[in-house]
C-alpha cells in the first residue's frame, strides 16, 4: 500500500540511492536534497581529501585547543569535533576570526567599514568597494538586490526594525 502524500510522506525521488564515486570503488549514499553531490559531481568532504603536496600538518596550539573546546561547549557538545578544530585552525594567529565577522569590522551605520572590507578582500580574494550613496549603477543594483532580500528573506520584525543591519545598509546607500 502506497503512503498518502500528506505530511511526513516520502516521495519516490527522496529515497536514497547508491552511486559509485568516480575516483574510488566505494559506494556512497547520495540523498536527493543536498548530499555530497554538487551539480551532479560527487565531491569528498574536506576531511577525506588528500592534503596538497608539500603541506605539513600542524598540531593545534594550546590556545586554539581551548578555543575549540569553548566552541564545542557553546554548541552543546562534550568535546570538540573535527569541524570545531578546523574552524579554530583557520583563525588568525591572534586567536580571533576575520575582522569582517566581528563588530570592529562593521560600520555602526550599516555594512562594513574599511577594516572589514580589507579583511573580507584578503580572506576571499574579493574586491569590495565602499558604498556609493551619491548614485550610479552600483547603487541602483545594490538597492534593487537588497530591497528584494528585505522583502523575501527577512522576518517582519527585522524588516520593520530601523536598527536592523539590512535597514541600516539601505539607509547608508540612500535607497
Amino acid at each position: 500500500m502506497m503512503p498518502s502524500r500528506g505530511m511526513g510522506a516520502v516521495s519516490p525521488n527522496k529515497i536514497p540511492r547508491k552511486i559509485q564515486r568516480k575516483d574510488a570503488n566505494v559506494p556512497v549514499k547520495l540523498y536527493c536534497a543536498g548530499g555530497m553531490a554538487k551539480g551532479g559531481k560527487v565531491d569528498k568532504p574536506f576531511w577525506e581529501k588528500d592534503a596538497p603536496k608539500g603541506h605539513k600538518t600542524k598540531h593545534l596550539s594550546p590556545d586554539k585547543k581551548s578555543a575549540a573546546k569553548a566552541r564545542a561547549k557553546a554548541a552543546g557538545r562534550p568535546y570538540p569535533n573535527l569541524v570545531d578544530n578546523a574552524a579554530v585552525a583557520k583563525m588568525a594567529e591572534g586567536g580571533s576570526t576575520e575582522a569582517w565577522t566581528r563588530k570592529e569590522g562593521k560600520n555602526p551605520k550599516g555594512g562594513l567599514n574599511a577594516k572589514g572590507r580589507a579583511s573580507y578582500n584578503r580572506a576571499h580574494g574579493a574586491h569590495l568597494k565602499a558604498p556609493q550613496p551619491q548614485g550610479g549603477s552600483r547603487r541602483d543594483s545594490f538597492c534593487a538586490r537588497m530591497k528584494g532580500m528585505k522583502r523575501k528573506l527577512t522576518s517582519k520584525k527585522t524588516a520593520n526594525d530601523p536598527n536592523s543591519r539590512i535597514n541600516k545598509s539601505l539607509r547608508a546607500w540612500n535607497c
